[in-house]
């Protein structure tokens, strides 16, 4: 494969480096022999450089590669640096989230991203016909031909226009900067290794590391020739005494982990200095505390891709270790298994004599491992080449002037970085003395570093800007400390923003204590590049170097401007010196190709130096980005031939050639094409007055990518003692602050309780960590504050309403696109022949009284109660004189004549079927209600009045309990109960015969009053006639096949629509008996009906959504049982959910999957529609093709368009057809607006026309024009505008589909997609509340329910939490970005309420309206309400 010759290229690379270092070093036997003579290593390496000089250095790195590279070898192109692939472009280099969004245009073909893999061009590995197979599956299928409107489909993101006036950079490009040349010293060591044998055999007794106790005493000091002969133990142990000799655990090159607690330098000193002597490559990694320790996965990752199987520790330590049960230590999440050596002097085995170790010249093979976390907290090990660390030692020692014998305190993690290089490293190589602070003692003794610098008279101390502040913060409780003695106070966070105040205000504190500003040498470090430049040691009485104040406006287009204007809006940086001696820095472009800046251009720095890492361990991608960066000019060709490492490190050349950082690649946040920098915004928050609300250095600030671009999240720990005020002020007013100082907006700014924000090892917080709490939900908030509208500045335009389409163009549409028009209609109620019973009898009066003498016994009824057992029968003939009684009753006890209407107040059960018939034998209008909650009178009993005296009832039919409950004390505090009519109770009914029962005139009489409160809150009567009863029955009874011998269970709320047509009307009219079980008895026995439909084998079975909705969620962990109880349901063939919404295509799916294991097929559910007007437009019925299901896309349904999608499409929705037509019914889909027919495939009003359609809303008004408009309409023209159609309210679609219907023609299928009165228009667009719903219900797991409503323009979201109420607040941002991403829409308001808060009616749908009532009146009694600014 052509990546083989990369790694040649590479190998050559430093094969060509280790020729160059040979000259200059002798092997390591006659060194140590010349050098035991005793001369000083460093005398010679004084520094050659004072402030300012050194441009014109000769024997620099560049000429030595100009001259080694003798070969010339091709590599592959560099494509990794130019396409902006997935794949190609490594995760370690931070290229923002959007960069493919922006970069490539949404329609434009995405063949790109195929052409490379791995950095390697796909044509050199993939044959040519595969390679045209993956060409041809790369180009985009066709777009069908445009209909006749004009197409936006791209709603193109805003992309903001770059302002005019921002500063561009103006300076020429710059050149690469060298160092002063590393002085060719005779007496180098070849190899650190060397350097440990020399000073352990000839300087034993020099104290090389001392350790301090818990109080910050020294303990132990470690001198050279113990750390020469217990590491020369440990590594003839590591080689030797593990596993066999013939099978040793460990080979000379093996990785291996070294678990070292922070407190115990001495032993990690000796662990890595055992590796070195065994050839073995140690992987310093932090000690395991938990299972789940914040990154301990990643860590895993980094074990797992070294290929380490073996840990090194401490006894101590190994105890410390969490174990399971049984004692073992517990396996870490993500981890391989690991052998634990614990490397204890008394576990060691003596080397004997004759064994030496074998000490080579330092060449490229590789030394150590150190781990680094990328920004997304995936760790990587730098690997470092003994080569490279000898020379980075070399260029330390003389950067620093190191001289034999010096002392340094070193308070840094010796495990990684600075604290490693100058603490453990060079230490050694200029047999220096290291005292080494643990963080531990720092905690307890903050002025411990101090108080160590003045008693061991240290020459040097190695610190971060945090040692700095502590010291500061403590410095009262020590008057006689002295600084005099240090030369060099390294701050290695010198690239750190707050870098600069810190050392200016320790310096100010600590002058009188003998500190000398010309000893504060900050410097800048990367895992990657190592030591990247350093302050040099001032000479005594020169200048300080000066610092540079730039305007954080420049900054955010990377450009250097001075900052003149405002003192509030500028950074002030110092510089790190200048670069490492044999070193040589570029500046490139951050993103894209690695292009020279120019000198007046922030970008990131580059370095190549002998001293630096060579990759990251076993991923050879990512490397390839990092280790091996050609620059280019601006035209793209490369300049020189040296390969530069990325440090990670943003910033500038300075005048003088020194180096000024002014933040890290990894804490860029690129937001709107402007960059920012994390440790700046942490600075900003830190200088509002914060101390009260939240800790100083627990900060996080990272970026989210919601929406197309980077969105800013700020997170500090809340102190336990801020209230809520101070916590709201403090937000506002660092907000404010961020705003006016970095012209940025804060997407979210969350506070969170006291120590729970997951901490690194030394106690940072762990950004990485933290964001992913952030976006799983389990950050935990006790305050937060999202600012979407003000920070959201790219959403598309709002849409204009093009004006609308009219008939010709319709007539064009059809011409151009071939378009029929979209209709559809059940099979043809004239040409099925029905038995005679239609024709003899023309009322359902009629039909009961002559099942009553045909099959007086047959019964037509069954109820049952919660325990499964019949409490009630009804056979033909006893409901045929129950309905006499009471027709009875209503002629005596109630005076009513013909045409009186009657209210119906009983719970479900065969008393309301008796009461029914009763009012049509007596020629009354029956009007049923659902009985008032007992429980909550305050809620019910209003409707109830209120359907009362709406429908102008002469009367109540009740049982006695609920006319008790009617006159009722509590009642009276509901409503005025003076006012009921008069209220009869039909429990005792008196034996006496009707004279004789009513017959209506003519079939268009009123038959009963169907009245239902919509989910919007109106409350509408409908008007159902003898004829629509009779042709609905019928319809009912062809499509589902009903005849005597069958068998229905029904478990519905039988108040309304199709669910009162089944459970009173259609066993009376088709002669088959219905088992009725009533909805709320499923509350105390959820297996009620599906034990009723398996023990009673019932083929057709109707259920509500809420029913349905109950077993899934309540019986999913219960199949088990149900199979234990004998359920089965394999004799369902028909599982119909009766409804007026669209499909619930989501729960019908899981419903059938959960009880698939007992036996029910998956064709078996299906759903209906009807509406007000037409109670039963579709039921899937027993004949004719299954359901069919498409997927549209959802951005065109806002625009009221429908677009096919296949499945998997983004932002795609799956709408399943609502059953079938029914007989007799047509429906055409309608332009709402102009009232002309639509073609197929589009989106419209669903109209129907049926014998069974209402014949008008009954209202007390009687408003004629919104009869006609709704009922009686004419469509404004084509073939069918002689018909009268009604209007369902409902937005749907026709689609003509590949299957055969009954009649043999193709099938039409009807999509209902949502109620119209309860669309939501936002932004122009129309938006159905469910679909954001879902959206949102999907984004946490603690979401039961959620609904939307909007209130003054502002979009409302409503959720209830079934979690522990500390993640109420994790929900705000979740929420917010998922309507943002998916929605393009902005959420004004998030509540968190309690479980059962949604109002939800019997059908199962939410009452949005009633919520948004509640909310306006302030009864929701919200868990939190985040109102989004």
């Amino acid at each position: 494969t052509s990546s083989a010759s990369e790694d040649e290229g590479s190998l050559r690379r430093q094969a060509a480096l280790s020729a160059a270092l040979h000259q200059s070093l002798q092997n390591a036997e006659s060194w140590i022999n010349r050098s035991v003579q005793g001369s000083s290593t460093s005398s010679s390496a004084s520094s050659t450089l004072s402030h300012g000089e050194g441009k014109g250095t000769s024997g620099s790195l560049a000429d030595v590669f100009a001259n080694t590279r003798i070969e010339s070898f091709s590599v592959p192109p560099d494509v990794t640096a130019t396409t902006s692939t997935p794949s190609a472009r490594p995760a370690a280099i931070d290229l923002p989230p959007s960069g493919i969004v922006k970069g490539m245009h949404k329609g434009s073909n995405r063949s790109s991203l195929m052409d490379t893999a791995d950095g390697v061009p796909v044509s050199s590995r993939v044959s040519t016909k595969i390679q045209q197979l993956l060409n041809t599956l790369k180009r985009p299928k066709r777009p069908p031909l445009k209909e006749f409107f004009v197409d936006d489909f791209e709603e193109i993101v805003e992309v903001p226009q770059p302002d005019p006036n921002q500063p561009k950079p103006e300076g020429r490009q710059m050149t690469p900067v060298k160092g002063e040349p590393l002085g060719v010293i005779c007496n180098w060591p070849p190899a650190l290794e060397a350097a440990l044998q020399r000073w352990g055999t000839t300087q034993a007794k020099c104290p090389c590391l001392t350790a301090l106790d818990v109080t910050g005493k020294p303990v132990y000091t470690l001198t050279y020739g113990k750390l020469w002969s217990r590491s020369l133990k440990l590594a003839y142990t590591l080689l030797n005494k593990l596993g066999t000799k013939n099978e040793p655990v460990l080979k000379p090159g093996d990785r291996v982990a070294l678990v070292y607690p922070n407190n115990d330098p001495v032993m990690f000193m000796v662990a890595f200095y055992g590796c070195l002597l065994a050839e073995v490559i140690p992987v310093p990694i932090e000690v395991p505390l938990t299972r789940k320790d914040a990154g301990g996965q990643q860590i895993g990752f980094l074990l797992g891709s070294c290929g380490i199987a073996l840990a090194l520790t401490t006894e101590v330590c190994l105890k410390g270790l969490p174990k399971t049960q049984n004692g073992e230590i517990v396996q870490f999440k993500g981890w391989p298994r690991l052998k634990w050596v614990v490397t204890d002097s008394k576990y060691l085995s003596k080397s004997p004599k004759d064994w030496q170790p074998n000490i080579s010249a330092a060449g490229t093979e590789p030394a150590y491992i150190e781990y680094k976390t990328s920004k997304e907290g995936s760790v990587m090990g730098v690997t470092v080449s003994r080569v490279a660390m000898l020379a980075h030692c070399q260029a330390l020692s003389q950067a620093c002037n190191y001289s034999e014998g010096e002392t340094i305190v070193n308070v840094l993690d010796f495990k990684k970085d600075a604290g490693l290089w100058h603490g453990i490293l060079t230490n050694v190589m200029n047999k220096l003395h290291t005292i080494s602070v643990p963080y531990s003692v720092m905690k307890t003794c903050p002025l411990s570093w101090v108080q160590r610098v003045h008693a061991h008279k240290a020459k040097v101390a190695l610190v971060k800007c945090r040692d700095l502040h502590w010291a500061m913060l403590a410095h009262r409780d020590q008057r006689d400390v002295s600084l005099s003695s240090l030369r060099m106070l390294i701050v290695t966070d010198g690239a750190n923003p707050w870098s600069v105040s810190s050392c200016d205000a320790f310096l100010s504190l600590f002058q009188c204590h003998g500190l000398k500003p010309e000893a504060i040498c900050p410097c800048a470090t990367s895992p990657e590049a190592m030591t990247v430049a350093i302050r040099r040691p001032g000479v005594p009485g020169a200048p300080l170097p000066g610092r540079a104040i730039l305007s954080l406006n420049g900054l955010s287009f990377g450009v250097i401007r001075v900052n003149t204007e405002d003192k509030n809006s500028a950074l002030t940086v110092q510089d790190v010196g200048h670069v490492m001696p044999g070193g040589m820095m570029c500046i490139v472009k951050p993103d894209g190709p690695p292009q020279l800046c120019k000198t007046d251009e922030i970008g990131e720095i580059c370095v190549s130096s002998r001293a630096g890492g060579m990759m990251y361990y076993g991923l050879a991608g990512v490397t390839k980005n990092t280790f091996e960066v050609i620059p280019v000019n601006s035209s793209g060709s490369p300049v020189g031939e040296v390969p530069f490492v990325r440090s990670g490190l943003l910033g500038f050349v300075g005048p003088g050639s020194l180096v000024f950082v002014v933040g890290k690649m990894d804490g860029l946040l690129t937001v709107s094409g402007r960059r920012h920098n994390a440790d700046d915004i942490v600075a900003t928050g830190l200088a509002v007055e914060s101390l009260k609300t939240v800790y100083r250095g627990r900060i996080a600030v990272f970026s989210v990518s919601v929406f197309y671009d980077e969105r800013i999240v700020v997170v500090a720990e809340q102190r336990p003692d801020a209230s809520e005020e101070d916590s709201f002020q403090w937000m506002s007013r660092v907000l404010q602050a961020i705003d006016s100082i970095h012209q940025v907006g804060v997407y979210c700014l969350a506070l969170v309780p006291a120590n729970t924000l997951p901490k690194t090892p030394l106690g940072g917080i762990h950004i990485s960590q933290t964001k992913q709490h952030f976006l799983e939900g389990s950050l935990h908030p006790c305050n937060i504050l999202m600012c979407p509208h003000t920070c959201v500045t790219n959403l598309p335009k709002p849409r204009q309403k093009q004006p609308g389409v009219g008939p010709a163009s319709v007539m064009v549409g059809n011409l151009v696109a071939g378009k029929r028009i979209a209709q559809a209609s059940g099979r043809d109620l004239g040409q099925i022949e029905d038995n005679d019973l239609v024709k003899k009898h023309q009322f359902l009066t009629e039909v009961l009284q002559w099942r009553a003498q045909a099959t007086p016994d047959h019964p037509l009824f069954l109820l049952l109660n919660a325990k499964g057992t019949t409490v009630c029968t009804a056979t033909c003939l006893q409901l045929h004189k129950k309905a006499e009684r009471i027709a009875s009753v209503l002629c005596d006890k109630g005076h009513l004549n013909a045409g009186d209407n009657v209210v119906l107040l009983y719970p479900p059960g065969i008393e309301l079927i008796s009461a029914f018939y009763g009012c049509l034998y007596s020629g009354c209008v029956p009007v049923t209600v659902r009985p008032p909650h007992a429980q909550s009178l305050v809620a019910t009993l209003p409707t109830v009045k209120m359907i009362v005296e709406v429908s102008k009832a002469a009367c109540i039919l009740t049982t006695q309990t609920l006319m008790r409950l009617l006159k009722s004390r509590e009642a009276a505090g509901a409503v005025d109960v003076k006012t009921w009519p008069t209220i009869i109770d039909t429990d005792d009914l008196p034996r006496k015969r009707l004279a004789q029962i009513y017959k209506p005139p003519t079939p268009e009489m009123l038959a009963y009053l169907d009245f239902s409160v919509s989910t919007t809150g109106m409350l509408t009567g409908v008007k159902m006639s003898h004829a629509a009863v009779s042709g609905l029955c019928r319809a009912i009874k062809l499509q589902c096949e009903l005849y005597s011998s069958r068998q229905i269970a029904i478990c519905l709320d039988p108040y309304c629509g199709l669910g009162f047509v089944l459970w009173c009307l259609c066993s009376v009219y088709s002669g088959h008996q219905s088992i009725l079980i009533p909805p709320m008895e499923l509350e105390s026995n959820l297996f009620l009906w599906l034990s009723t439909v398996s023990q009673y084998k019932i083929r057709d079975t109707f259920c509500s959504y809420s029913v349905m909705e109950h077993c899934t969620k309540g019986l999913g962990n219960q199949v088990e049982m149900l199979k234990a109880r004998g359920i089965n349901l394999s004799c369902v063939r028909t599982c119909v959910v009766v409804a007026e919404e669209r499909p619930r295509v989501s729960l019908t799916h899981s419903f059938s999957k959960l009880f698939k294991d007992i036996g029910l097929s998956p064709r078996a559910v299906s759903t209906t529609f009807g509406s007000r007007v037409n109670v039963a437009i579709c039921l899937q019925g027993t004949s004719g093709p299954d359901p069919t299901t498409v997927y549209v896309d959802l951005k065109s349904l806002r625009h009221d368009r429908v677009r096919l999608v296949e499945r998997g499409a983004p932002q795609s929705l799956l709408l399943s057809e609502s059953g079938k037509i029914l007989p007799g019914v047509k429906v055409v889909i309608v332009n709402p607006e102009t009232k002309g027919p639509l073609g197929d495939s589009h989106l419209g009003e669903i109209w129907v026309n049926s014998p069974h359609t209402a014949s008008g809303y009954y209202t007390i008004y009687d408003n004629e024009t919104l009869q006609a408009d709704h009922f009686n309409t004419r469509l404004s023209f084509g073939d069918a505008a002689q018909t009268l159609w009604a209007r369902t309210g409902y937005l749907g679609f026709v689609r003509r589909t590949e299957l055969t219907a009954a009649s043999g023609e193709r099938h039409d299928a009807l999509y209902v997609v949502g109620a119209l009165d309860e669309t939501l228009e936002l932004r122009g667009l129309r938006y159905h509340p469910i679909d954001i719903e879902t959206s949102v219900s999907r984004t946490h797991r603690s979401i039961a329910e959620c609904a939307v409503f909007t209130w003054t323009n502002l979009l409302v979201v409503v959720v209830e939490l079934c979690g522990c109420e500390q993640e109420a607040l994790d929900l705000v941002p979740l929420v917010t970005n998922v309507v943002l991403e998916e929605h393009y829409l902005i959420v004004g308001v998030v509540v968190v309420v309690d479980p059962g808060v949604i109002p939800i009616n019997s059908r199962g749908e939410k009452q949005r309206m009633h919520l948004r009532d509640s909310f306006l009146a302030d009864q929701l009694d919200p868990i939190y309400v985040a109102y989004n600014m």
